[in-house]
């Protein structure tokens, strides 16, 4: 893997039962609510499988927009809709088995830009490529330290 260009921390705190405050690390930042449906959960709040399928829908649509704007075209009113199947694994664990993303740019298809940015501009999103290829995830449990 490369040389680390940024880094960031967020904190998960427990409200009560499947409920959970995300806590970002800039105070401008709203924090974020998780819930997670039943029968474990209420249901008050996204899952983490939505809010991943957020991130995924978010991130392929600045991408598209930022080779837009790059290319001299202005995408007004971009509109992504993001499909999630769930499926089960050979131990029958929940997992996202499929995402499927959607983007209206709001724009004819046959736009030069456009059509120029479709090639790349999935390359640019830095959490679709990083789901597709696999993510290094670390876990360690204790208590905090400091």
């Amino acid at each position: 893997m490369s040389d680390v260009v940024s880094q960031f921390d967020i904190r998960v705190e427990q409200t009560k039962d499947f409920e959970f405050t995300v806590r970002f690390d800039k105070e401008q930042f709203a924090p974020i609510q998780f819930d997670e449906p039943p029968p474990l959960g209420g249901d008050a709040a996204p899952n983490a499988a939505r809010v991943l399928a957020a991130a995924i829908g978010n991130c392929l649509s600045a991408s598209l927009v930022f080779c837009a704007k790059k290319a001299g075209t202005k995408l007004d009113k971009v509109k992504t809709d993001v499909h999630v199947e769930i499926v089960r694994n050979e131990k029958r664990r929940l997992r996202i088995g499929k995402v499927r993303v959607r983007i209206d740019p709001g724009v004819p298809m046959d736009d030069a830009s456009v059509a120029g940015c479709l090639a790349t501009f999935e390359d640019f999103c830095i959490v679709t490529q990083s789901v597709r290829a696999g993510v290094d995830v670390e876990v360690e449990v204790g208590p905090r330290s400091g």
